[in-house]
């Protein structure tokens, strides 16, 4: 009989507060804030300090290990958010549903952007490409090409007619979406640009790279009778159109330079919602803040500049030269020129404790400052400070849900309703099933740890070489004992006994008994540890081993062996060599017959513990193996490395039974359940990961056929990419292409498209033969096809259609070949006749000429459908821009009308409030005039 197994799967991830690799992001009213948290999107009240929803995509849909790239959030409740395979999801943030997944970048999505209205967005990823969605019809209208490196941001310009993206390549691109062409380039810049803004008013554009000094550009823009209009100092100066080719599509005009403060790279450069603030955060710890003066402060500061120039020049007016004669002074006589600085002057520098990875500015302004912005850290933090114009102070800090580094180890408690992880700072207490965290100890670097029957105690072996001893109910460091010259390695509980044992760096290896003393009846109850045996070794410890009947004790050494000894006389027993590099991990089954070993060299070994003969070496994982874990009564073995992959084991088999994959970085450590019904992982990504066990059954069998079906797959797909698709020229200028990307999804949906006209032909066909029949005089009744589900073949074709994501329909018609588009033609007259579906056949027969134009041309047969539907698509479109239009109208004039309505309650109140201030600026004008005639009176006298 086969074996079945139970599955695993991903349950709940926490400890995560803002992961790396993406920015952060407010929403449009300033009460949440969107951090990455690895594949995942959270929402953060920032009042509360609560994450209140998680933007999770279903595994399905999402893939192994997809982490967020990029955060932006639309005026409406709507987020958008990049993914490491391009993708880009939208959000409905108050629900927390996946509206669509728009499909077009092959790389990782680098940069985000709305437009003011919310119904366009841009998007740069790592395959140099910049794409617009339109994000109302969630399909993609087209993609930009021209870059020769990663977009690293893009801006809307001129209420988003224009676009401007910068890039890795030094460059930026001025791009027109009206006829989709590049209008401008511009260089200057030394190094990579990694972010640009432009401010609400759309005065200044401003650019920073790993250039000591911020570039500014002033931006022109077209009036409505054609002429350019550009944005000078506050001032509009109109140009005629008299200007060189060059001159007169030119869109960007350096300003200026402004010096900045920090060495570092420039990360991050923000306008706040009401642009009189400027944040520059490089990659570093600090945030410049400058302030953005209006034109009345520039103009008064740019002529104290030219005073004081002119002062200083006073002396040095008529300088004598050699001959006798007087030279001017250059500038004397020259006009007010603002400059750079006069407009932006550096107000704060805002430090953080440790390297920004991305800033946000909150669009809602404290009273008593001037602005609030948020920064992620790359230590899993999140601050919060409050900007002001002589100081800055921080209001916030989101620590407490997550480690500030990777987590070391992580034990669950006898009855598995704690959990305790450690790092390099501090020891967390869990709650596993919840995910909430209940205490936080300040702690070395724990490298070790479990905690002690009862749940009231723990202990953390630290790096230093300290044992920590943790009161888990009061969550305190209730006493630190120096137990090791070196770092504790490894700490295991001695079964049916109150003792515990050590392994360190400084080859001992210590037996450890703890009992709860009282020193009077006032004090509270205390654990104390005591030593009783040392055992030396001739090497340094890496792990340590009890088996579950106390009988042995395994010691992993730096020599790449593993000995074994009598627990009770500590003799020698037996050692298991045949591992390349140091063992890592071990763990003893409960039935104390096998014990499994994970090494550096990537191996799994399984040996016997009674002869001590290795039943079976695994090539486990592609990296170093660094925890290994029988799982309570059988001989499965869940092993974890650094290759972010998590594995389960059947001992006895030999078989490697699943790959679990969600992390994204090194797993350090993993803890099993007494019941196996979960096991918790710990990672370098700071996430502590929990994996449960379902009711699913799979065997061995279907398992290795699925996998090597995925290996198959992914090696055709790379060897077809690699050697037979013809290799992508590098674009041209201001190239122009289409927006999605062929995917399997856009495959599948052409499949499902050709087997419905298939099957509609096939009907079309018996029906017509049905009614020949019938004319004929033979009574024959038609049987409709089951397959069509009752509906017409007209029908039943327009609901494949229907089906296939708005976002991939291009990709999906594109794949139809010339015989099959013409069948599709056909039935588009049909489908006209459905309201609900003109935008639908507009988009397909856009689509399908623009496809097989030279074909179509040179078609008889496709002459009469293309008159037919010439006629009709252009009037079913102006019906329906007019039921728009029609529409827009009405919700404009409701808009109004409730707007008067809204303020009749008070508009009596306004009126008397208007006279109320009017007579009393009257008796004040009164009472002065008054004042002024006694004061004359007064002197008159004198």
């Amino acid at each position: 009989m086969v074996k079945a197994y139970l599955r695993y799967e991903p349950a709940a991830v926490f400890g995560v507060i803002a992961s790396v690799g993406s920015n952060i992001a407010y929403d449009s009213s300033g009460k949440h804030l969107l951090t990455p948290a690895l594949e995942k999107v959270g929402v953060w009240h920032v009042r509360q300090g609560v994450c209140t929803k998680i933007l999770d995509p279903s595994a399905s849909s999402r893939g192994p290990s997809l982490g967020v790239t990029s955060i932006a959030a639309s005026p409406s409740a709507l987020v958008a958010a990049g993914y490491a395979d391009g993708s880009i999801r939208i959000w409905d943030m108050e629900r927390g549903t996946c509206e669509t997944t728009l499909n077009g970048h092959k790389g990782a999505v680098t940069t985000l952007r709305y437009n003011k209205l919310g119904s366009l967005l841009a998007s740069g990823s790592k395959d140099n490409d910049v794409i617009l969605w339109d994000v109302v019809g969630e399909t993609g209208l087209f993609r930009l090409r021209g870059h020769r490196d990663q977009v690293t941001d893009v801006v809307f310009l001129d209420s988003g007619k224009k676009l401007v993206s910068s890039s890795k390549d030094k460059f930026l691109r001025v791009w027109d979406l009206d006829t989709q062409h590049c209008m401008q380039i511009v260089g200057g810049h030394h190094s990579e640009i990694w972010s640009i803004d432009i401010d609400p008013e759309e005065r200044y554009l401003v650019t920073g790279s790993a250039d000591p000094e911020l570039r500014f550009y002033s931006i022109k823009h077209e009036s409505g009778d054609g002429y350019s209009v550009e944005n000078v100092d506050g001032n509009e100066v109109a140009n005629n159109g008299d200007l060189s080719s060059q001159e007169k599509w030119s869109v960007l005009k350096q300003f200026g330079e402004l010096q900045r403060q920090s060495k570092d790279r420039v990360g991050t450069l923000r306008f706040n919602k009401y642009g009189n603030l400027l944040a520059c955060q490089v990659a570093g710890k600090t945030v410049e803040i400058f302030r953005v003066l209006d034109e009345a402060e520039s103009k008064h500061k740019a002529k104290r500049r030219v005073q004081r120039k002119e002062k200083k020049s006073a002396k040095e007016k008529h300088k004598v030269i050699e001959n006798g004669e007087t030279s001017l002074v250059a500038g004397e006589g020259a006009s007010l020129l603002v400059t750079v600085p006069d407009i932006f002057r550096l107000i704060q520098t805002v430090r953080a404790s440790k390297k920004i990875s991305s800033i946000s500015f909150s669009p809602i302004i404290p009273k008593s400052s001037l602005a609030t912005i948020a920064l992620s850290l790359n230590n899993n933090l999140l601050e919060f400070y409050s900007i002001e114009s002589n100081a800055t102070n921080k209001t916030l800090a989101i620590e407490l849900q997550g480690h500030r580094s990777d987590v070391r180890s992580v034990t669950l408690s006898s009855d598995n309703s704690l959990l305790m992880s450690t790092s390099h700072n501090a020891v967390k207490i869990w709650n596993p099933s919840t995910g909430s965290c209940l205490r936080t100890i300040d702690s070395e670097f724990g490298l070790c740890g479990f905690i002690l029957p009862q749940n009231k105690y723990g202990l953390v072996g630290t790096k230093g070489g300290k044992l920590e001893i943790i009161d888990i109910g009061s969550g305190t460091c209730i006493e630190v004992v120096e137990a090791h010259g070196g770092s504790v390695r490894s700490v295991a509980a001695v079964p049916h006994e109150n003792g515990f044992v050590t392994g360190s760096a400084d080859k001992d290896v210590k037996f450890w008994e703890y009992r709860v003393e009282q020193k009077s009846a006032h004090d509270p109850k205390h654990l104390k540890v005591s030593n009783v045996r040392t055992m030396k070794m001739n090497d340094e410890v890496l792990a340590v081993v009890v088996s579950p009947d106390a009988k042995y004790i395994a010691v992993a050494l730096l020599d790449n062996t593993v000995k074994v000894f009598y627990v009770d006389s500590l003799k020698f027993f037996l050692s298991l060599y045949g591992h390349k590099l140091p063992v890592l991990c071990m763990d003893i089954s409960s039935d104390g017959e096998l014990i499994v070993t994970g090494s550096a060299d990537k191996d799994l070994k399984i040996w016997g513990l009674d002869f001590g003969d290795c039943h079976k070496s695994l090539f486990a994982h592609k990296e170093s193996i660094t925890a290994v874990k029988f799982v309570q009564s059988t001989h499965y073995v869940f092993s974890v490395g650094k290759d972010n992959l998590v594995k389960y084991w059947d001992a006895d088999k030999f078989e490697c039974l699943l790959t679990l994959e969600g992390h994204h970085a090194d797993v350090w450590c993993i803890a099993v359940s007494n019941r196996g019904d979960f096991v918790v992982t710990g990672s370098h990504d700071r996430s502590i990961r929990r994996w449960d066990r379902t009711e699913e059954p799979f065997f061995i069998e279907e398992e290795k056929e699925k996998r090597l079906e995925e290996e198959l797959e992914t090696d055709l797909e790379n060897a077809f990419e690699n050697r037979y698709a013809p290799k992508e020229e590098v674009p041209e200028e201001g190239a122009v292409a289409l927006a999605g990307k062929k995917s399997k999804e856009t495959l599948s949906a052409t499949d499902s498209i050709l087997d419905a006209l298939d099957i509609a032909e096939v009907e079309l066909k018996r029906m017509t033969d049905c009614e020949e029949e019938k004319a004929r005089g033979r009574i024959a009744e038609f049987q409709p096809n089951v397959i069509l589900l009752g509906l017409s073949p007209s029908e039943y074709v327009l609901r494949a259609l229907s089906n296939v994501q708005t976002s991939d329909l291009e990709q999906t018609l594109l794949a139809l070949p010339f015989s099959d588009a013409l069948k599709l033609l056909a039935y588009l007259k049909e489908w006209t006749l459905n309201p609900d579906k003109v935008e639908l056949v507009c988009r397909i027969a856009t689509v399908l000429l623009q496809t097989h134009y030279n074909q179509l041309v040179t078609t008889p047969a496709a002459r009469p459908v293309l008159t037919v539907l010439k006629e009709l698509l252009y009037a079913r479109i102006k019906e329906c821009k007019d039921t728009l239009g029609f529409n827009l109208a009405a919700m404009d004039h409701l808009k109004q009308m409730m707007a008067t309505r809204s303020d009749a309650l008070f508009r009596g109140a306004k009126a008397k409030l208007q006279e109320i201030r009017s007579e009393n600026s009257k008796r004040l004008e009164a009472r002065t005039e008054t004042r002024e005639e006694k004061r004359r009176k007064k002197k008159n006298k004198h």
